[in-house]
């Protein structure tokens, strides 16, 4: 017989719970980054945001960017797709910033169009 998770005392992933310092935050999110999954992305940047947000909750996070909580739950979680408008506000009242550099030409790859259905932005 299966014995359940509560029988063998595990508890469930939370990244939110070991990112308790700024760097811990940034090194999340730049390895986010580096994988080119906007979901892995999107998702890192939720747990980063309920992280942040512990001591001051995701409502004042809604409030401060007008963003509504719902829409932050939903666009931020595993399987979210935020827009650049969700985006920039939210990175911005995190306290963090947008930055963009040249990737080595072993790692560059052929922008195309997206089609439905599709999570990678590069071929």
């Amino acid at each position: 017989m299966a014995r359940s998770r509560d029988d063998l005392g595990i508890t469930p992933f939370d990244a939110t719970d070991y990112l308790d310092s700024e760097e811990a935050r940034i090194a999340y999110l730049n390895d986010a980054v580096a994988s080119g999954n906007p979901n892995i992305l999107a998702g890192a940047l939720g747990a980063v945001a309920r992280a942040q947000s512990r001591t001051k909750g995701m409502s004042e996070l809604a409030r401060a960017t007008g963003i509504k909580r719902q829409t932050l739950n939903k666009s931020l979680g595993p399987k979210g797709n935020p827009s650049l408008t969700t985006i920039v506000p939210v990175v911005e009242k995190l306290g963090l910033g947008l930055r963009f550099v040249s990737l080595p030409k072993a790692r560059r790859g052929r922008v195309r169009s997206l089609k439905a259905g599709d999570t990678a932005l590069r071929a």
